[in-house]
């Protein structure tokens, strides 16, 4: 019989070191956060999970340098943004000092094109010899060095031009040619190429971000600040990994000393583990199989969600009679272990119910994992169990502890009052029921919150809740009406309703505007005679600008500029975020700083250009999440009719249906109130741990429901319930104290449900005395 059950056991560790290799080889563990934000359902809704994640104002970094006087940190400021500028993580970096590489080589010509000089202007003599003349003065300036290096090619500083209008109208004051702030920190802001969601992309980029500032000469005696919201997803994610990671070691250990404590058995602990690894290692590779990409808070909630399996192996160890063959006790357990099984599975289809890839994954995840730990737990671990066993009837204080619960008073009216308590509690508990403002969930400290504010303010960098959307058939159409709104929103500059803006057509004019401009541009023979008569009484040579020449000939023949042929510029990929298809129309993404009058902005916007309209990202999201909360409700509706249904089935009674759905239903209940006079509103996280809560409880009242009138049975019972009870609020509790706060509301909610449910369970049982 030893023989049968080592060659069991070495088939099962092999099994599970098969299931582990196929999730080495399949797994692909994903980072974007978007995988657990609701699916999208209108444009604008569309509109903020692009923004969320792809847009310019989600990959901008916030850097500030510190330490040291101004000229070391000017110095550090140029030497940061030449390394980033050449860097494939960053799309832009603008640090207010002037960067010809702004324009490819071989689109310096295009600048004719580009710059507003021509709206007003001819390449006359007149105008060449004005310019001619300031430049004779600009040479004597401190900015002479610069000046040599492009008078030959542009005497008329289009060049500078174009910069100037492609820098952000609401800039930091300039020293020693780059930003400084109020507080003598120089500034810098920095593009990056990968989403803002993306922690894996954002972690990387700053990576490359503090290396570059590392290598740099005097950097040891300077400060380094981030800011920005990939900053602060990356941010977040380090925490909740760390207080994941902590809270599962002393989990785990608390967990074993739990375990040995309640069955005083070492062989007891590994072998209860085996379903519970099965479950897991099951529920990935079915992960890994069913979807592309893995998110990996799907691996860290999914472990959590399959604690409920842990249930399994403790309900066969604790129902063990003396004398008693395992294979004979789980026979007993096995059709209530199947029904909790089935119900909890039902409870997590909720889940994927839900719409979101990431719940969806969690479902799969739990429901695999449950059935692998379930079945594993019928047919395998009872063939690996000793022969003979401990009877836990027989602990000392068990039978004591069972009496007291027994001689409580248990009025029939008892869901009564409490279900009064319950909409008491509802009706007056303060603040607003449900939690829509996602940020609200941030567990970022406030002293980062208000650095970011401050350099944000400081740099002018756009607003992460208002965007200004431009749709038309074409790009060139969303270019056209982008010009438009220029005046407009200047006129609100002008007004103090907003403080700056971008917008695709400061980049990139339309055709109408380009074309008007290249026919102002004279012919060669026509420059020729102009400059001629330009350079009279000047000491430049003739000959000196060629370069000029060439590039104005080169304008005035070249085609038009388009998105396509202005995405070779260092500033295409920052024109393309601001300027998509979306099947047969384009869209153009503007964005705005420093938004104090929404409603004169707004329609000031709709005035100007009828195509165009104010976007409020706060009022998106918050709709998001009403409509994931309405279809998670459904969910858990329709999962609560479909557990009714399965529960009353399985015990072919609707009495006995009642004593295990009431006490889940109003310890849920009990939950909500509670944390609602708590003055903690309602988020999306609380209702997937209530889910999770119900399916714990559901297996105490089921059990509890079994109980029959053998005095050592019911302690049984108990004695399984209670260790459950403990290693859930271990886990549970422990979550409630995190500084997280998604994490914080999963484990008060779940500590304060399996209490309930544990009590509920208890008062409610259909064998207990009724007064």
């Amino acid at each position: 019989m030893k023989g049968a059950r080592l060659g069991l056991l070495i088939a099962w560790i092999a099994t599970l070191a098969l299931l582990g290799a196929v999730v080495a080889t399949h797994l692909k563990v994903g980072t974007d956060l978007r995988s657990f934000m609701p699916a999208p359902t209108t444009p604008d809704q569309k509109l903020l999970m692009e923004q969320v994640g792809e847009g310019p104002g989600s990959r901008l970094l916030l850097v500030a340098i510190d330490g040291g006087d101004d000229t070391t940190k000017a110095a550090l400021s140029r030497g940061l943004a030449a390394a980033l500028r050449k860097d494939a993580a960053f799309t832009q970096v603008v640090n207010g000092d002037f960067d010809l590489g702004m324009l490819d080589s071989s689109l310096l010509p295009y600048r004719f094109l580009l710059s507003p000089t021509l709206d007003t202007q001819r390449l006359d003599e007149a105008y060449l010899a004005d310019q001619l003349q300031q430049r004779l003065d600009d040479l004597s300036s401190p900015a002479a060095t610069l000046l040599k290096g492009l008078l030959p090619r542009d005497p008329t500083l289009e060049t500078l031009k174009v910069a100037e209008r492609w820098t952000p109208a609401h800039s930091p004051e300039v020293r020693e040619g780059v930003w400084f702030s109020s507080r003598g920190e120089a500034l810098l802001l920095a593009q990056t190429r990968g989403a803002g969601f993306d922690p894996g992309a954002q972690d990387d980029a700053i990576g490359r971000l503090r290396a570059a500032f590392a290598a740099l000469p005097g950097s040891g005696q300077s400060h380094l600040t981030i800011s920005g919201p990939g900053y602060f997803t990356v941010v977040v994610n380090a925490q909740t990994r760390d207080q994941a990671d902590w809270i599962g070691r002393i989990s785990t250990i608390g967990f074993i000393v739990l375990m040995l404590a309640a069955y005083r058995s070492i062989g007891a602990l590994l072998l209860g583990a085996l379903p519970v690894a099965t479950g897991a290692l099951a529920g990935i590779v079915a992960l890994s199989l069913w979807f592309p990409e893995v998110h990996g808070i799907t691996l860290a909630f999914g472990f959590t969600l399959l604690g409920v399996a842990q249930e399994y192996p403790i309900r066969l160890l604790s129902h063990r009679r003396a004398g008693e063959s395992a294979l004979a006790s789980v026979r007993g357990l096995w059709p209530l272990l199947l029904t909790a099984i089935g119900s909890a599975c039902i409870a997590y289809l909720a889940f994927y119910a839900s719409g979101v890839g990431g719940l969806k994954q969690l479902a799969v995840f739990t429901i695999v994992g449950l059935l692998a730990a379930g079945f594993s737990t019928r047919y395998a671990l009872p063939y690996l169990l000793p022969e003979k066993a401990r009877d836990v009837a027989d602990m000392p204080g068990l039978a004591a502890f069972r009496t007291w619960l027994d001689n409580l008073p248990r009025p029939r009216w008892l869901p009564l009052p409490i279900v009064a308590a319950v909409v008491a509690m509802l009706a007056f508990a303060p603040g607003s029921f449900w939690q829509n403002d996602l940020s609200a969930l941030t567990p970022l400290p406030r002293d980062m919150l208000m650095t970011d504010a401050r350099l944000r303010g400081e740099l002018g960098a756009p607003d992460v809740r208002y965007l200004l959307v431009i749709q038309a058939p074409t790009a060139n159409g969303v270019l056209t009406a982008s010009a438009k709104l220029e005046p407009a929103l200047r006129a609100q500059v002008t007004a103090k309703n907003l403080d700056g803006f971008e917008l695709p057509s400061i980049y990139l004019p339309d055709l109408a505007t380009q074309r008007a401009r290249q026919a102002k541009l004279p012919d060669r023979p026509a420059l020729d005679a102009a400059l001629d008569g330009a350079l009279e009484g000047l000491p430049f040579r003739k000959d000196l600008f060629a370069p000029f020449e060439a590039d104005v000939e080169a304008a005035r023949t070249a085609p038009l500029l388009t998105p396509e042929t202005f995405s070779r510029s260092a500033l295409g990929q920052r024109l393309a975020a601001m300027l998509v298809q979306r099947g047969d129309h384009w869209v153009g993404l503007s964005t705005l700083s420093g938004v104090r009058d929404a409603s004169a902005l707004a329609a000031a916007v709709s005035s100007a250009a009828p195509n165009a309209r104010l976007l409020d990202l706060k009022d998106a999201s918050e709709s998001l999440v009403a409509a994931y909360r309405t279809r998670i409700l459904h969910a858990v509706l329709a999962a609560g009719a479909l557990l009714f249904i399965t529960i009353t089935l399985a015990l072919r009674s609707l009495r006995r249906a009642w004593h295990v759905l009431a006490p889940m239903t109003l310890a849920t209940f009990l939950v909500l109130a509670v944390e609602r006079m708590l003055g903690i509103p309602v988020s999306l996280f609380h209702l997937v741990a209530l889910i999770l809560a119900a399916g714990l409880g559901l297996h105490y009242a089921l059990f509890f429901e079994r109980d029959t009138g053998d005095p050592a049975e019911q302690r049984r019972t108990l004695h399984a319930t209670v260790v459950c009870v403990l290693a859930a609020l271990l886990v549970f509790g422990m979550l409630a104290w995190s500084s997280i706060p998604v994490l914080r509301a999963i484990g008060l909610t779940v500590a304060l449900g399996v209490a309930f449910h544990f009590c509920l369970s208890i008062l409610m049982a259909p064998h207990a005395r009724q007064d």
